[in-house]
C-alpha cells in the first residue's frame, strides 16, 4: 500500500470522526431546541416557527450556497462553518443563563445554524470525492460509514442526551452542541488540503448558480437521482405528519410504543446503510436504487394496512432499510460522476429540491387525514413512492449508470489508485 493511500485512510478517519461528533450535537439540539421553545410558549404556531426556521436557509439560499462552495476552499468552508456555529451557540447559552431566552432568538439561532449546516454539508459532499479519488467503491463504503454514524448519533444517542442535558440546565445542551462543533472544526482543520477546482470563466454568482441547477435538470441520470428524495420527502413527510395519530388510533399504542416504532425505523436505516455497497455490487447501482425505492413504497403500503404493532414495526424497519441504502447509493453515484467544479451546486440543488418538497408533504398528509381518515396519507404516500419508482427506473438504470461512469474523466489526482494498486485492495485500508 502506498503512502498516498495511507494519507487518505487517516483523512477519512478524521472526517468520519468530525461528522460523528457533529451529528451527536445535532441530535442533542433536535431534542433540546423544541423543548427550550416549549418552556417559553405553548402556542403551536410559535413552536412551528422555531422548527421551520432551520430549514429556511435551504429554501432561500440552497443553490447560491452551492455556487459559493464551488468558489471557496472546501476544507476551509467546513471548519469555518463549524467554528461560526460554535460561537453562535454562545448567544442563546448566555441568554438562557440570564433568563433572557425568547422565541425570536431561538428562531434566529435555528436559522443561522441551518445556514451553517448548508455550507458545511455542501462542502463536505464536494470534498469527499476529492479525498477518495472519486472512486465509486470507496465512496459507497465511506458514505455507508458516514450515514450509519449520522443515524446512530442523530437518531439514537443525541436526542435522549439532549433531553437529559436540558434537565441539568437550559444552557447545558447549547454548550454541549457548541463543544461538538469545536471538536469537529479542529478535526476538519487538520484534514489534508485538496486542489481547488479549475476556476470557470468569471461569471456572476447568480449565473453560476443557474448553471449548476441546469446541469441537474439537463442530465436524466442526475434528474432521476434528484427526483427520488424530492418525491420521497413528499411521501415521508405526509406519513410523519400523521404517524403519531395513526399509531395511537389504529394500533392502540402510547408514547412509549411510538418511540419503539421510531427506533425500529432507525435500526432499519442502519442496516440499509450497511448493506448498500453489497446491493450495489450484486444488482448494479441503478437496479439497486430501483429496488430500494420499490421496497420503501411497499413497506408504507404494509404499514397502512398493518393489523398490529408488530407488523407496523417490521414495515417501518424495512422502509428505514430502503431509505438507508438509497441515501448511500445515490449520493455516492452523484459524487463519482459530477465534475469537481460543479459538485457543490449539483449537491445543493438536489438537497434544495428535497427540502422544498417536505412542507408540501406535511400539508398533504394533514389535509388527507382531515378530509378522509388517518390511513389515507399512508396509502397516498405508498402510491407516490411506487409511481416515482416506475417513472425514474429508466432514468437511473444500470445501463445509464454504466455509461455515466465510463464518461468520467480521469482526475489526475496522485492519490487515486493506479493500475498497480487495485481499488478492491485499498478499500479495506480506508475503513
Amino acid at each position: 500500500m502506498s503512502r498516498d493511500v495511507k494519507v487518505l485512510a487517516v483523512g477519512f478517519g478524521r472526517l468520519w470522526t468530525a461528522q460523528t461528533v457533529s451529528s451527536f450535537g445535532d441530535g442533542v439540539m433536535a431534542a433540546a431546541l423544541p423543548l427550550l421553545a416549549l418552556t417559553l410558549t405553548r402556542d403551536p404556531m410559535a413552536l412551528a416557527v422555531v422548527t421551520a426556521a432551520g430549514t429556511l436557509p435551504w429554501l432561500l439560499f440552497g443553490v447560491l450556497g452551492g455556487a459559493l462552495v464551488d468558489r471557496w476552499d472546501r476544507r476551509r468552508t467546513m471548519w469555518v462553518a463549524d467554528a461560526a456555529r460554535a460561537l453562535l451557540l454562545a448567544v442563546p447559552a448566555v441568554a438562557a443563563a440570564a433568563d433572557m431566552l425568547s422565541i425570536p432568538l431561538l428562531a434566529a439561532v435555528a436559522f443561522l445554524l441551518g445556514l451553517g449546516g448548508l455550507f458545511f454539508d455542501t462542502a463536505a459532499t464536494a470534498y469527499l470525492p476529492d479525498l477518495l479519488g472519486r472512486d465509486p467503491a470507496r465512496l459507497q463504503r465511506a458514505n455507508s460509514r458516514l450515514r450509519g454514524a449520522q443515524t446512530a448519533m442523530a437518531g439514537f444517542a443525541g436526542p435522549p442526551a439532549g433531553s437529559a442535558l436540558l434537565a441539568l440546565g437550559r444552557s447545558v445542551p447549547l454548550l454541549a452542541d457548541a463543544v461538538s462543533f469545536v471538536v469537529s472544526a479542529l478535526l476538519v482543520r487538520s484534514l489534508p488540503a485538496m486542489p481547488r477546482p479549475v476556476p470557470e470563466a468569471r461569471e456572476s454568482l447568480l449565473r453560476q448558480a443557474r448553471a449548476g441547477a441546469s446541469y441537474v435538470f439537463r442530465d436524466r441520470l442526475l434528474l432521476g437521482l434528484a427526483l427520488r428524495p424530492a418525491v420521497g420527502n413528499v411521501a415521508f413527510m405526509a406519513v410523519e405528519t400523521v404517524l403519531a395519530l395513526f399509531v395511537h388510533e389504529r394500533l392502540g399504542l402510547g408514547t412509549f410504543g411510538f418511540g419503539l416504532l421510531l427506533t425500529a425505523e432507525a435500526t432499519g436505516g442502519l442496516i440499509g446503510a450497511g448493506i448498500a455497497s453489497f446491493l450495489g455490487r450484486k444488482l448494479g447501482t441503478g437496479t439497486a436504487l430501483t429496488c430500494t425505492a420499490a421496497v420503501e413504497g411497499l413497506a408504507i403500503l404494509v404499514l397502512a394496512a398493518a393489523p398490529n404493532p408488530y407488523v407496523a414495526g417490521l414495515a417501518l424497519a424495512v422502509c428505514g432499510a430502503g431509505m438507508g441504502a438509497t441515501m448511500v447509493l445515490g449520493p455516492s453515484l452523484r459524487q463519482t460522476i459530477v465534475p469537481a467544479h460543479l459538485m457543490g451546486r449539483v449537491a445543493s440543488t438536489s438537497r434544495m429540491l428535497a427540502m422544498c418538497a417536505a412542507p408540501f408533504g406535511a400539508f398533504l398528509g394533514g389535509w388527507l387525514a382531515a378530509s378522509f381518515d388517518v390511513r389515507t396519507p399512508l396509502f397516498a404516500a405508498a402510491f407516490l413512492l411506487l409511481t416515482m419508482t416506475a417513472v425514474t427506473a429508466t432514468m437511473t438504470s444500470n445501463r445509464r449508470v454504466e455509461a455515466a461512469l465510463r464518461g468520467v474523466a480521469p482526475t489526475g489526482d496522485p492519490a487515486r489508485p493506479g493500475p498497480e494498486e487495485p481499488v478492491r485492495e485499498s478499500v479495506p485500508e480506508l475503513l
